[in-house]
């Protein structure tokens, strides 16, 4: 089978197409022809070895297609199911063999990429918006590059649930998709700092929740957006690793709460798997959750899908076909 490979971290240039032989099925596995993969910044720190992996390896962890065959044991899934997978390493290939426990079936009413593009940022985006800090009708959250692929989705859910949102997003043209989605307000940070427009927006009071995936350039400000024993979930470092910082900051600023979730540590087992996958793909179903496809690139230009997704100059999910 053809599959992306990175025999050293580096730039985008070192995503190769190679060809690999097929993956067999395992035990609790099925090989499932790859449709749609997804870019998402965590495959950017496995290739520049910020997250380290063994080399070679392909990198890519969620996609959709279609069931081609099951290993021993598995019975959650059958050849010729569509389905979908969040967190299985070697996504960017025409094949992949993958836990059966975290493969959600796609509904009829689910396109393939749509489901493709549910699998990271939108389970991402519920974790955040129920179980980190579940949101409510009094809560105002902050949400960083709203306009971005989990921002936009995560945008939708703390509104469906009530929330007051709060976006931030570098243009115009991204303003207007972040307002699209529900946010309430939008502080485009290119011309306005954040921290004191938030204040401003909340009388003083600041955000119950930031949920901040920028990481070092945003993170003091976003600590300083919030309102006494506010949260910062801090679930990205798209510009980088934050410095180092004395904990007793958080008690000087109203003994505030720090997270740095993960969403392997939300998609433990099939049942969290089912359950997130589910309720956003019945939500699509409804028309209550929209998806925005920023781009489809072939296999071979996932190196211009790196770029793309480090240059920021996407909003919404950008996806590999195979």
């Amino acid at each position: 089978m053809k599959a992306i490979r990175v025999a050293e971290t580096g730039g985008p240039e070192v995503l190769e197409l190679s060809e690999v032989p097929d993956p067999t099925p395992g035990e609790g596995e099925a090989l499932v022809r790859v449709e749609r993969a997804g870019v998402n910044f965590i495959d950017v720190y496995h290739r520049t070895g910020l997250y380290r992996k063994d080399l070679p390896f392909t990198p890519g962890v969620e996609g959709a297609g279609v069931v081609e065959a099951v290993g021993a044991g598995v019975s959650r899934v059958s050849p010729g199911d569509r389905v979908a997978w969040p967190m299985t390493p070697g996504s960017y290939a025409e094949l992949a063999a993958v836990p059966a426990w975290k493969l959600v079936r796609l509904p009829a009413g689910v396109r393939t990429e749509v489901g493709a593009a549910l699998m990271v940022q939108g389970m991402t985006a519920h974790y955040l918006a129920r179980s980190t800090y579940p949101l409510g009708p009094d809560d105002v959250a902050l949400v960083h590059a709203a306009a971005g692929g989990t921002g936009l989705l995560l945008v939708q859910l703390a509104k469906r649930q009530g929330a007051t949102v709060i976006g931030t997003c570098s243009t115009e043209e991204k303003a207007e998709l972040a307002r699209a989605a529900g946010a309430d307000h939008v502080i485009r940070y290119t011309e306005t700092p954040f921290q004191p427009e938030v204040m401003r927006l909340t009388q003083g009071r600041g955000a119950t929740v930031v949920y901040d995936s920028v990481g070092k350039t945003t993170f003091r400000d976003s600590l300083e957006s919030l309102r006494p024993r506010g949260m910062l979930v801090l679930f990205g470092q798209s510009s980088g690793k934050v410095d180092p910082f004395d904990p007793g900051v958080l008690a000087s600023r109203g003994s505030l709460y720090l997270t740095r979730p993960s969403l392997a540590n939300y998609t433990r087992d099939a049942e969290e798997v089912e359950w997130r996958g589910s309720e956003l793909m019945e939500r699509v179903e409804a028309g209550e959750l929209g998806v925005r496809i920023h781009d489809v690139l072939p296999l071979d230009r996932a190196a211009d899908a790196h770029r793309l997704l480090e240059g920021r100059k996407t909003s919404g999910k950008l996806l590999l076909r195979t």
